[in-house]
């Protein structure tokens, strides 16, 4: 961890021991799905049970696909400026794996992608329905609310005319 120059009120400068995540440290895959990804292409490839894989090796792991988003992001980036786009679509990371020579992924993240886009298509039209309904629910209360205030309003004056005599 990186230690911060503290400046004082007076100028001079200290080092404060304030902790500091570097980029490496924040750009760092989830430790536990890359060991759950490794161990299951594994157990795939081996007839053993049980699959060990040494600390290190998970971390090599970890960084290689690091560096594979990083580069992948890069050139879908660069595809995306060319387009004089500035948001990175689906189809500008399939055209970005075509051009790093990764073919073997371009069809099965297709699917992959449609079979998302199916997924949630029920799921959006769904919550777009529910917002649909609260919304016009919501512009329907107010009118009965003030008609229901106006009411209660009107026995009230009746109540107290009639209840006293």
């Amino acid at each position: 961890m990186a230690e911060k120059e503290k400046v004082t009120q007076n100028g001079d400068a200290t080092a404060a021991s304030v902790p500091q995540t570097t980029a490496g440290e924040t750009e760092e895959l989830p430790k536990t799905i890359v060991r759950r990804l490794v161990k299951d292409k594994l157990s795939h490839l081996s007839t053993e049970s049980e699959i060990s894989v040494f600390r290190e090796a998970l971390q090599a792991f970890s960084e290689s696909g690091r560096i594979f988003i990083h580069y992948l992001t890069s050139t879908a980036n660069d595809i995306c400026k060319e387009s004089n786009r500035q948001i990175i679509n689906a189809e500008d990371v399939m055209k970005a794996l075509e051009e790093i020579d990764f073919l073997e992924f371009v069809e099965p993240l297709r699917a992959s992608l449609e079979e998302f886009r199916q997924r949630n298509a029920g799921k959006r039209s769904g919550s777009s329905k529910a917002k649909e309904a609260d919304r016009k629910g919501k512009r329907k209360e107010p009118p009965a609310a003030e008609a229901e205030d106006e009411q209660d309003e009107a026995k009230s004056d009746e109540g107290e005319d009639g209840s006293d005599d």
